[in-house]
């Protein structure tokens, strides 16, 4: 055989032979997309996204869309020409595997978290939203996990009210880690409950329950490095009573980062005129109760994804205005926030036309 083609046959089957490496072996990687943009004062699924009954609202226009990120899933593993492709293409992009799915986190685990954060920022949302509008919501200090095998498993439950730790009141979260972490492991600590399947549905509603008992737990010590504390295994979180429904329906969304377009779009049904002055106006942000406003993940794709669908303006957290300022699709002002407040402001020049001041990411 002749050595050039002897050298071409040779180089073909290395060519097949790294081909076929690039589809069949899988790397540690994973691909995030823009997903669906959901206007939050508009309909999804054939009904409104946000329903509010026993109080009177207001017609709204525009739009305040929220705006998601599609990744692969926890079990699906990319192969390298996969990759490659990612990289290569602009809408798309390649993160480590753990980056998404951290310490070996299977995709119902994944589900379920970002479940569970989607429903607390519904929650932060409507409680932003009321306190901007001086509208009182009642708070309550809740049972909001327990961990398996921990002493607190069997003794206290999720949705448990927690009125005091040892005889001393609690008002926040916090308060409860803080008087349990007195104690050194060992020693007892005695909680006072509501315990949630005493509740009635009439003391669910009004948050007025008065029947409370005692629960004494043994802790034991954290397993944290380096920290030896007591814990009992539970997580404090916070249940609010509305004095009207606010209904968010949205199905096949997770996670925290729609807080911050929830929380406006309720503001704006409740309050006369439109918000937006009829422009098509996206974002992202997570939302505490007090109405700060916190940086999500995938940035540049929920850009790509609100100009696509027409957005004019993105409402971006401030945390995440330099990574969102580096590929601004074109036609698209990224506007910043710190808090809701810096929202409604920034949506009230654009009402007026005067954006001259508007706090641009990148400038």
């Amino acid at each position: 055989m002749p050595r050039r083609t002897a050298t071409m046959l040779a180089s073909t089957l290395m060519l097949i032979a790294l081909l076929c490496a690039g589809v069949f072996i899988p790397v540690p990687y994973s691909e995030m997309s823009p997903g669906p943009t959901v206007n939050t004062l508009g309909d999804h699924g054939g009904e409104p996204v946000l329903q509010i009954s026993g109080r009177k609202t207001y017609a709204t226009d525009g739009h305040l869309n929220m705006t998601t990120v599609r990744v692969t899933s926890a079990d699906y593993r990319m192969n390298l020409v996969e990759a490659v492709y990612g990289w290569l293409a602009h809408d798309n992009k390649v993160v480590q595997h753990e980056t998404l799915y951290p310490d070996g986190k299977t995709e119902e685990q994944s589900t379920q978290e970002n479940a569970e954060e989607f429903s607390q920022s519904q929650e932060s949302a409507k409680v932003a939203a009321l306190k901007e509008l001086d509208v009182p919501v009642k708070s309550w200090v809740i049972v909001s996990t327990v961990v398996k095998g921990s002493p607190a498993e069997g003794e206290l439950h999720a949705g448990d009210v927690i009125k005091a730790v040892d005889g001393t009141a609690v008002k926040e979260p916090a308060d409860v880690a803080k008087l349990v972490t007195k104690h050194k492991p060992g020693q007892n600590v005695r909680f006072t409950i509501v315990p949630a399947k005493e509740q009635t549905a009439a003391e669910k509603e009004k948050r007025t329950p008065k029947k409370t008992e005692d629960i004494t737990i043994t802790t034991t010590t954290s397993d944290d490095a380096g920290e030896k504390r007591a814990i009992v295994g539970i997580s404090a979180g916070t249940d609010h009573t509305f004095p009207f429904t606010i209904d968010i329906k949205l199905a096949d969304v997770g996670g925290p980062s729609a807080g911050l377009m929830f929380a406006l779009g309720i503001y704006d049904k409740l309050t006369p005129g439109s918000l937006t002055g009829g422009k098509f106006v996206a974002g992202t942000g997570t939302i505490d109760d007090e109405g700060k406003v916190g940086p999500i993940g995938g940035i540049e794709m929920k850009t790509v994804g609100a100009r696509a669908k027409g957005a004019q303006y993105f409402l971006t957290p401030a945390d995440n205005c330099e990574a969102a300022a580096r590929d601004t699709p074109e036609g698209l002002t990224l506007i910043k926030v710190d808090t809701i407040e810096d929202a409604l402001g920034a949506l009230k020049d654009l009402r007026s036309g005067d954006t001259a001041d508007l706090p641009k990411c990148g400038t």
